[in-house]
C-alpha cells in the first residue's frame, strides 16, 4: 500500500516545489521592480521632462503643459517612473522567466528560444528607441503644423503620457514581427515560402494592425506599418535560414532525468515525424 502512494507522494512533492521556484523568482521580480522604481521615483519629474522633450520642441514659446486634476502632478511622473522600471528590469524578468522553464525544454530547444528571449527584448527596445527619437518628433511636428489657427494646443501631462506609452508600446510590439516569423515557421503553422506567396495579403494585414495600434492619422500609421514590413521580410531571410540548419528532431538526445511519460511522448512524436516523412 505504502509503494503503491510513493509516486503520488513524489509527484505531489515535485510540483510544490516548482510552485516554491515559481514564488521565488517572481519574488525576486518584484524586488528587482520596486528597487528600480524607487530609483527612478526620486527623479521622476525630470523622467517626464525627457519623455516630454519632443513635443515641448514644437511647442510656441511661454507655453507649455497643463495638469487638469489636483493630483497629477505628482501622480503622473510616479506612474511613468514605475512604467519605466517595467521596462528597464525587462531583461531581468525575461532572465527569471527563462530559468523557470529551461529544465522543461530539449536541448534544442534551449539552443532556439535563448536567442529569441534576448533577440525579442533588444527588438523591443529598439522600438520604443525608434518610436522617441524618430517617430514622435516627426508626428508632433506635423500635429502642430495642421493645428487650426486660434487654436492654442495646451495638452494635459496625463493624457499625452498615455498616448506616447501607447505608441511605444505599439512600435515595440511591432519591431517583433522577426521573432513571430521564425516561431511561427518553428511551430510549423507556415513555411517560408508558404509567407512569401502571402506577401501581398500581410502588407495589407500590417497596415490593418497598423491602423488600429497608432492614433488616427495616416503619417504614424505609415511610419509603424513601414518598418514592420521591412522586420517582416528580415524575419522571412532568417527563418528561411533556420529551416535550412534546423537540426533533424530525430537525432535528439534524451535529456537526462526524463520521466517515463515525457519518454513515451517523445517516441510517439518521433513516430509520427517517420509517418509522415514515408507518406
Amino acid at each position: 500500500m505504502t509503494n503503491s502512494q510513493t509516486p503520488d507522494h513524489e509527484s505531489g512533492l515535485t510540483f510544490l516545489s516548482h510552485l516554491v521556484e515559481l514564488r521565488d523568482r517572481l519574488l525576486r521580480i518584484v524586488l528587482v521592480v520596486a528597487v528600480v522604481f524607487g530609483v527612478l521615483a526620486l527623479v521622476s519629474n525630470d523622467l517626464y521632462t525627457l519623455l516630454a522633450k519632443p513635443l515641448l520642441a514644437y511647442m510656441p514659446k511661454g507655453s507649455g503643459m497643463i495638469a487638469t486634476e489636483v493630483s497629477s502632478s505628482f501622480f503622473v511622473p510616479i506612474k511613468l517612473a514605475l512604467v519605466a522600471a517595467v521596462f528597464i528590469s525587462m531583461p531581468y524578468i525575461l532572465y527569471q522567466i527563462w530559468a523557470f522553464v529551461a529544465p522543461a525544454l530539449y536541448s534544442h530547444e534551449k539552443r532556439l528560444i535563448l536567442p529569441l528571449l534576448v533577440g525579442s527584448i533588444t527588438l523591443f527596445y529598439c522600438g520604443i528607441s525608434f518610436a522617441y527619437f524618430v517617430v514622435s518628433p516627426i508626428m508632433f511636428e506635423f500635429f502642430f503644423a495642421t493645428t487650426p489657427e486660434g487654436v492654442a494646443m495646451m495638452t494635459d501631462i496625463g493624457s499625452y503620457l498615455d498616448f506616447v506609452l501607447t505608441i511605444f508600446f505599439a512600435f515595440g510590439l511591432a519591431f517583433e514581427v522577426p521573432i513571430a516569423t521564425i516561431l511561427l515557421v518553428w511551430m510549423g503553422v507556415v513555411t517560408p515560402e508558404g509567407l512569401a506567396e502571402k506577401r501581398p495579403y500581410v502588407v495589407v494585414g500590417i497596415f490593418l494592425v497598423a491602423a488600429v495600434l497608432t492614433p488616427p492619422d495616416p503619417l504614424s500609421q505609415t511610419l509603424l506599418a513601414v518598418p514592420m514590413w521591412i522586420l517582416f521580410e528580415s524575419g522571412l531571410f532568417f527563418s528561411r535560414a533556420f529551416v535550412k540548419h534546423r537540426r533533424n528532431p530525430d537525432d535528439e538526445i534524451p535529456v537526462e532525468g526524463e520521466n517515463m511519460d515525457e519518454t513515451l511522448d517523445r517516441y510517439e512524436s518521433d513516430e509520427e515525424s517517420l509517418r509522415n516523412k514515408k507518406s
